[in-house]
């Protein structure tokens, strides 16, 4: 009865474990859980008082579907600002998120058996919506050994007559990578000469700690060509339930497809939220963002800490993001079974690294408080030392 596209798609992972935990905790049970990709602080007071003003003047009609022109004015200053691009409103959309913005854009460029290169690990969507959408899958494998980095080599030894674009991801989820611009150079240098697409998601772009960040658009005006961009509010300014994301390319024909699209599916997203989101992408909401950076940055020091303090355990400290991936080789090669005995016997909840493609680790968000931080690897250190 279901259609063969639906078919081929798998639960997200990450929601299937929070899911778990929240049941379990309802339960009474006591669980501990570090599976969640979204900030535990609130959303910026500036913001949250846009939007109760949006209310007040009547901001509740349908808008434009690829977004008011005041939304995309800012996404455009702050492309501008923070990452050196110029873009018109022609080449910028709003989403329901990021996800979204992936969806639309898979949509509207993936034929069937076109290639998509995806370095693992990788955010658990990426393969999932490039596979609905007839796409094969071509993943390149990094480890921790290479800081979780594809080099130029294996882009190249990846590239086929049938490859359509590569997804990168900077910073990673799961690993927290940042590519640095020589690296992206290098990159950018494979490419040269070819017609391949690279989707750069740069969604925790505000959350890093060490290095600096740049935008893959960034690099050369051959690589704005090919690139677009997507980012959004969810992480930076903890807009999670929010649902505002974004997408910028020079190719117009990009955007206008995915307009098309969305017009014919979600229409504009919500109205309230996209005159809130001004004052996430203007500075209005910058001393928050920094904040919230400085506490993840002690958070991460003090997991990283903790875990390499643990026989058979080991995890590198992430430039960015707020997630860890921890190498449990010496202890399991089966991260989904280790996990699910880890939630089972300690109440712990992680993410098996096996969903992002990658076994023999898993995800632990610190975006958790530290008192929680200390008790859940406490527990695991318990767990794997009665392994």
């Amino acid at each position: 009865m279901l259609t063969s596209r639906v078919n081929t798609l798998s639960e997200s992972i990450t929601i299937a474990v929070s899911s778990l935990a929240a049941d379990l905790k309802a339960q009474g049970k006591d669980i501990i859980s570090f599976s969640a990709g979204e900030p535990d602080f609130g959303t910026p007071d500036v913001i949250k008082k846009a939007a109760i003003k949006a209310l007040e003047d009547e901001h509740t009609k349908y808008t434009a579907v690829d977004g008011t022109p005041q939304i995309k004015q800012a996404v455009i200053n702050k492309l501008k600002k923070d990452n050196g691009l110029t873009y018109t409103p022609s080449q910028v959309i709003v989403n329901n998120g990021a996800k979204h913005s992936l969806f639309n854009l898979f949509s509207v460029l993936i034929e069937d058996g076109d290639e998509v290169i995806i370095p693992a690990p990788y955010w658990v969507t990426y393969p999932e919506l490039v596979k609905y959408c007839g796409g094969k899958v071509v993943e390149i494998h990094t480890q921790d050994t290479d800081g979780f980095k594809i080099t130029p080599d294996q882009l190249k030894s990846s590239i086929t007559p049938k490859t359509k674009m590569i997804i990168l991801t900077t910073p990673s989820n799961p690993t927290g990578a940042i590519y640095s611009k020589s690296e992206l150079e290098a990159i950018a240098e494979v490419l040269k000469g070819t017609d391949i697409l690279v989707a750069s998601d740069e969604m925790y772009e505000k959350l890093t700690f060490e290095g600096e960040f740049t935008s893959v658009a960034s690099i050369s005006d051959d690589m704005f060509e090919r690139t677009i961009t997507i980012n959004g509010l969810s992480k930076s300014v903890a807009m999670t339930g929010w649902r505002f994301g974004y997408m910028a390319s020079p190719k117009e024909e990009i955007i206008k497809a995915s307009k098309k699209l969305q017009s014919q599916s979600t229409s504009n997203i919500c109205s309230i939220t996209q005159q809130a989101s001004i004052k996430g992408l203007d500075g209005s909401a910058d001393a928050d963002i920094e904040m919230m950076r400085v506490e993840f940055k002690k958070r991460r020091d003090e997991a990283v800490k903790l875990f390499n303090e643990i026989d058979g355990l080991s995890v590198l400290s992430p430039d960015g993001a707020f997630y860890l991936f921890v190498n449990i080789k010496e202890i399991s090669n089966d991260s989904l079974e280790f996990s699910k005995q880890l939630l089972e016997q300690k109440g712990v909840a992680v993410v098996p690294g096996v969903g992002f493609g990658s076994e023999g680790y898993f995800r632990f968000s610190f975006a958790s408080s530290i008192e929680n931080i200390k008790e859940g690897i406490s527990r695991i250190k318990d767990f794997v030392e009665n392994k």
